[in-house]
């Protein structure tokens, strides 16, 4: 196993994600309550973007590795784990995603689910139990009831429209291109609204007279939205991606006997408050996965390599992606042409005797260890 990675690692903050390069670090080596993974793919969020400016709450200490969200393989297991074994697919959350390899404690990580790539997985950790537990759990949304979901076609966005319509609600979803209103369609609203559109307040009435029950908002749209709530409707505080903290003429809120429902999802994991929340949460969420209700919201360019991370997070802040942005591993010449041998007629032989790891050799990193492996493997490179 190779004793150095490559990482993006701060020694100071950037003006932008463009001045993020790899350099070669010390590959990290487990604690007994850690597991060492492999990374193959690693998300992108907001808040890397703030993270990485130094204007992000939660700043660590110089010098840090940059991302969050991850899915690999599990590598070696520290001696007081036990949920996993070595080559299994998990993902997970851990300061420095953007890495070759991390560690990170095992009792967090999760199964890739059946069928979803590693790209796919990437950026179900921190963004799917955003929004399922802001609907389900803060807003108890119930079958029948209206849901807006404004930026529909983001990471929450797009997991919001999924599981209110899993719940049974109708869902409108607002976006700002023809292009992004396309995708929420794609992904299940039953209507979409341009927020370009200066009369889409109207337009949700039109379509909803007395207005929606629940309001997602991860934009910082919620003065706009009152005016479109119905009597006890809830409006759900995801984010401010617009930029801007409002400030909310309280009047209104008890004029129309709403609530304003904050969501922090971070704090359920960091704080352990609410007992069985998070486990619930995942089973849910898992759940409706393998019932297809729920479906990867990987946008279809997919940046190689951790030299183009500082790519996939501009392409982030400039507003040109829908769903999860995700950079993934280099495939390896030797693997690719592997790979096509594969699909020809070579995979039958080749189960359990290479790896998709530095060399091949059983144990490997990527171990083929059935057909399903090698299957996926195949569809990530081609």
């Amino acid at each position: 196993m190779a004793s150095q990675m490559k990482a993006i690692q701060l020694t100071e903050y950037v003006k932008g994600p463009l001045d993020l390069t790899p350099t070669t670090l010390p590959r990290p080596t487990p604690k007994p309550d850690e597991s060492l993974i492999r990374i193959h793919a690693a998300a992108t969020n907001f808040f890397d973007l703030l993270q990485i400016a130094g204007k992000y709450q939660n700043q660590p200490p110089f010098p840090w590795i940059a991302g969050a969200e991850f899915a690999g393989i599990v590598e070696e297991i520290g001696a007081g784990s036990s949920s996993f074994k070595t080559g299994d697919k998990v993902f997970g959350y851990v300061q420095g995603a953007y890495a070759e390899y991390c560690c990170v404690k095992t009792s967090t990580l999760l199964p890739v689910p059946k069928g979803w790539s590693f790209a796919d997985a990437a950026g179900l950790f921190i963004t799917a139990p955003t929004s399922y537990a802001a609907l389900t759990i803060r807003a108890e949304a119930k079958r029948g009831e209206w849901v807006l979901v404004h930026a529909g076609a983001g990471g929450v966005g797009l997991f919001a429209i999924q599981v209110a319509k899993a719940v049974g609600c109708t869902v409108i979803a607002t976006a700002s291109t023809a292009e992004k209103l396309a995708i929420c369609k794609r992904f299940g609203a039953d209507h979409v609204i341009s927020y370009s559109d200066t009369d889409w307040v109207k337009e949700v009435l039109r379509l909803r007279p007395g207005g929606v029950d629940i309001v997602f908002d991860p934009v910082g749209l919620i003065n706009q939205s009152l005016k479109c709530t119905a009597w006890n409707g809830r409006l759900l505080i995801i984010g401010f991606a617009a930029g801007a903290i409002e400030q909310v003429p309280m009047n209104r809120v008890l004029l129309k006997n709403v609530s304003l429902v904050g969501v922090h999802w971070g704090e359920y994991m960091k704080k352990g408050v609410e007992a069985g929340t998070v486990e619930r949460v995942w089973r849910d969420i898992l759940g409706m996965i393998g019932e297809g209700k729920i479906k990867p919201i990987t946008n279809e360019k997919v940046y190689e390599g951790l030299e183009n991370v500082g790519k996939a997070l501009k392409a982030l802040g400039a507003r040109e992606t829908w769903g999860k942005v995700v950079a993934k591993k280099v495939v390896r010449p030797w693997e690719r042409t592997l790979g096509k041998q594969c699909g020809i007629s070579l995979y039958p032989p080749l189960i359990g005797s290479w790896s998709f790891g530095e060399t091949p050799e059983k144990g490997s990193v990527g171990y083929i260890e059935d057909l399903d492996t090698l299957l996926e493997y195949q569809m990530l490179i081609r």
